[in-house]
């Protein structure tokens, strides 16, 4: 019987430095890559929104966001992983030159239908391991509706629900809020 060759697992230096040199973003899982879908222009503008919003209301501050180019880095015991979210904010920044961040205080994640399964499911446990993280948002596209995952004094996470854009979400972490009428501005909405 024939044994199957197992596919050879990319390090860690040879993923970023194909990143700096790929047409397409990939997103690293203990050595493998995975390319990323494509996404509608509602899904770029409500992410563009989000960062708009965050990048004016942390001007001067020392919590700073970061877009979707800019990849998070998360560390397991037995391998490391390296997603892109949409936006993210971090208060205490890796150095200039590194493609990555390790201490996110905010993601968020605008859903889709080709990545709804990952993002709620692979990627939302990944990212409530990271020690920093005190807020995961998860962003409706077709509907004014966000959830909210929230760090919880006593531990784990709690949930909330925002909908509608008259909603507001108070984001006392980084002394911010996030009303839904501008996060979802221009992104005609279905009724």
């Amino acid at each position: 019987m024939t044994a199957v060759k197992q596919p050879e697992l990319l390090s860690i230096a040879e993923y970023l430095t194909g990143e700096e040199l790929s047409d397409i973003k990939r997103e690293y899982l203990g050595g493998t890559i995975h390319a990323m879908a494509g996404a509608t222009n509602r899904h770029n503008l409500i992410a563009v929104n989000a960062l708009g919003l965050l990048f004016g209301m942390l001007r001067g501050k020392s919590c700073q966001p970061f877009n979707s180019d800019t990849k998070v880095r998360i560390e397991f015991p037995d391998h490391t992983r390296f997603y892109y979210p949409d936006a993210m904010v971090v208060c205490h920044p890796n150095p200039l030159a590194d493609h990555f961040q390790e201490q996110p205080v905010i993601i968020i994640e605008v859903l889709s239908e080709s990545t709804r399964r990952t993002d709620l499911g692979e990627k939302r446990d990944a990212y409530l391991t990271i020690p920093s993280l005190k807020v995961l948002v998860f962003v409706e596209t077709d509907t004014a509706v966000v959830t909210v995952l929230r760090r919880k004094s006593e531990g784990g996470f709690a949930s909330e629900y925002y909908s509608g854009l008259d909603a507001v979400i108070q984001l006392p972490e980084i002394d911010v809020s996030l009303p839904l009428a501008a996060l979802y501005e221009r992104a005609d909405l279905k009724e």
